[in-house]
């Protein structure tokens, strides 16, 4: 399989399982409705495992644009093939956000607030501050990328990276952890496929009683991420070098 075509599927099953938690806990008439903050975490945290050995052997289960700049920045990736895994990433994050939108499909007019809608796909901010939210996605996506480096060098996994072995169950951990400890401020996309690709597919399908997909932030949880990323994987460098 293609390493491209891995980042799809994976970053889909990422939105699926994680988005799909989002839409149990927050859709009126759901069997999970109100279930609450850890649910959510600990769903993401799943996810992410899941993703992970889905197609770790075949891409390296980055699932993140963070993550593929934040290793090509150090030189762990090569730097050519960082916008075919983005578009990978981004597409399957769409099409994990479309499946979760049809599995459901008749809690949507059951939920009659357009943000509670939009929280399903894509994250805001409890307070909007454009300094501390940019902030926060830094702070959680240089620990995610940081943290991600680091596990193999410390839990016997060396030469294998994160995602084999024990590895992705440690990584969903780390996630699990990024939710409970620093997810109230922006909803901690430490993602800019997961928050985009959703965002995207919000704005393009159908959903009954939908309002506006909230561009206006859209960039802080895109370049927050990213620039985060970058810190994240230098501060493995300087400390493993």
């Amino acid at each position: 399989m293609s390493p491209y075509v891995a980042e799809f599927i994976g970053t889909a099953l990422l939105i699926l399982f994680g988005d799909g938690v989002v839409a149990n806990v927050v859709l009126n008439k759901s069997k999970g409705h109100n279930s609450g903050w850890i649910v959510i975490t600990t769903g993401w945290g799943l996810a992410v495992i899941v993703g992970i050995y889905a197609v770790g052997t075949i891409s390296g289960a980055h699932l993140n644009p963070a993550v593929t700049i934040g290793l090509a920045a150090i030189g762990k990736f090569e730097a050519a093939r960082v916008p075919g895994y983005v578009i990978a990433q981004v597409a399957g994050a769409m099409f994990g956000a479309l499946l979760v939108w049809l599995a459901y499909l008749p809690h949507w007019k059951e939920t009659p607030d357009p943000a509670t809608k939009l929280a399903v796909f894509c994250t805001a901010p409890a307070i909007r501050s454009t300094p501390g939210n940019l902030i926060c996605e830094m702070i959680g996506a240089a620990a995610l990328v940081f943290g991600a480096l680091s596990i193999p060098s410390n839990a016997n996994l060396s030469g294998a990276g994160w995602s084999t072995g024990f590895g992705p169950i440690l990584v969903g951990l780390l996630v699990f952890a990024i939710g409970l400890s620093l997810g109230g401020p922006t909803g901690y996309a430490i993602n800019p496929a997961r928050d985009f690709g959703p965002r995207l597919a919000h704005a393009l399908l159908p959903i009954a009683g939908k309002g506006g997909s909230d561009w206006g932030y859209a960039w802080i949880p895109i370049v927050g991420p990213a620039i985060g990323g970058v810190l994240g994987a230098a501060a493995y460098r300087l400390l493993y070098s």
